[in-house]
């Protein structure tokens, strides 16, 4: 994961060769409050919500790379993209460095620990206001990444590929529809088929720090569910953002064929004619449509 998680030293070094770009997805309160020297702000990351329709997608990478442009992202810096902490946010940091892969960006890490980490090791913080150039962004669609509603749809019957939901307890026991609240989303329950790893468990947290399990403790978690390296897995949450902190845990433990439903279970749920599970869960079964 050392291209991947950067630690504040390393954040450091690429800042005094002025080759990182570093973008806080933060809300724009606690951006005004203080942040890293450098920094800006892009809480879009973490608001918006997804549609996975060609327009839907087309609309997302439209409004990303230019914004990823305004702030300077022009292929030859790297983006190193941070939160309060790796689990304080529902994985947003996450989220922005799988955006950045999907929109093909060839230099993206996430601050490792966070602001929090960043802090702990003597760093300071700043409401100074920074103002990069713009530039063109070399948007370069990678798909392998990215599963979309028919993707999913195609998944039920089909065995070799396998559907992880890494939303928060409430949410796989169809007791609430999202992490906005109970009734967000018009259904609840979960996407049939689909085992369960709450995303938290990925990760140690200690003295309000999050860091991810080791790949041995991670390819371990996700064996108890019969997910292997080898697999052909479909991440989901609300929106993709716990999903994409998965995404990170499973690559960092050798997991090679990884998409997200980026559309998760604010799509699905809004489609009355894609199924749903509810209630108390079962064993996880293939989806088999009804005849007739």
């Amino acid at each position: 994961m050392t291209d991947v998680l950067y630690t504040p030293d390393a954040l450091r070094q690429l800042q005094q060769n002025g080759s990182a770009v570093l973008i806080d997805v933060r809300s724009e309160e606690d951006f005004a409050k203080g942040h890293i020297p450098g920094a800006v702000n892009m809480p879009d990351i973490f608001t918006y919500l997804a549609e996975t329709s060609e327009s839907g997608l087309a609309s997302l990478q439209q409004k990303f790379s230019s914004l990823f442009a305004q702030y300077g992202l022009d292929g030859s810096k790297t983006a190193v993209v941070y939160e309060d902490a790796l689990h304080t946010r529902y994985g947003a940091s996450c989220r922005g460095y799988w955006i950045l892969q999907y929109l093909g960006y060839p230099k993206v890490g996430i601050l490792d620990g966070g602001l929090r980490a960043w802090q702990a090791s003597g760093g300071t913080l700043t409401q100074d206001i920074t103002h990069p150039a713009p530039t063109q962004f070399p948007l370069s669609i990678n798909h392998a990444l990215m599963a979309t509603r028919e993707d999913v749809f195609a998944a039920l019957t089909n065995p070799s590929i396998k559907l992880l939901d890494n939303r928060d307890k409430v949410e796989w026991l169809g007791e609430s529809s999202s992490p906005y609240g109970v009734d967000f989303a018009p259904r609840k329950g979960r996407i049939p088929g689909a085992v369960w790893i709450e995303w938290y468990s990925f990760m140690h947290t200690q003295d309000q720090e999050a860091r991810f399990k080791t790949p041995e403790e991670i390819r371990a978690l996700a064996a108890t569910r019969n997910l292997y390296p080898d697999d052909d897995i479909i991440i989901y949450c609300f929106k993709g953002a716990r999903a994409a902190n998965t995404y990170v845990a499973l690559a960092s433990a050798g997991f090679t064929k990884l998409r997200i439903y980026m559309g998760s279970w604010n799509e699905w749920s809004r489609h009355a004619d894609m199924p749903i599970e509810d209630g108390v869960p079962r064993a996880s079964v293939p989806y088999r449509p009804q005849q007739g």
